[in-house]
């Protein structure tokens, strides 16, 4: 969805988007509006989509799932019905945090937390007691170097 925006707008999205719990009157003083333009221009983000949700970011660790694998997917059906049961299949599994289709070699990439590599053999084993697969390759994350939600807001 495309918008049109100020800089107004991409400021309070550059603050939104680091701090969801912000006060629409901290924001305001931080973006030089007084606190009902700037409630309405948050308004009219979320009503355009611009905003899809507020959501909290919590420490995969602390949760005992500190173990990422990213899994590239393989399948030689390519069409809606087996996509609809792979999309239902994945959205059954909580340990499946993000699902990509991809274009190249690979047909899915997804992203996976789980407490240990246990864990991750019980969801591989949920995923294809669901749904068949061409090729399944999985790579451990060692470390992450960088994970934002933050998207950039100078193409906006």
């Amino acid at each position: 969805m495309n918008c049109e925006m100020d800089e107004f707008d991409k400021k309070i999205l550059g603050l939104i988007q680091h701090d969801a719990t912000m006060s629409v009157a901290e924001m305001a003083e931080q973006v030089g509006l007084s606190s009902t333009p700037c409630w309405r221009r948050l308004q009219n983000l979320e009503k355009s989509g611009v905003i899809k949700g507020r959501t909290a970011q919590l420490d995969a660790a602390s949760l005992n799932v500190g173990v990422t694998v990213m899994v590239m997917v393989r399948t030689s059906q390519h069409n809606a019905e087996w996509l609809g049961r792979f999309a239902r299949a994945v959205e059954s599994i909580p340990e499946i945090v993000d699902l990509f289709r991809m274009s190249g070699d690979m047909d899915y990439l997804m992203k996976i937390v789980v407490p240990s590599i246990d864990g991750y053999d019980a969801v591989y084993r949920r995923l294809i007691e669901s749904i068949e697969l061409s090729d399944v390759s999985s790579a451990f994350v060692m470390e992450t170097i960088k994970s934002t939600t933050a998207l950039p807001l100078s193409y906006a």
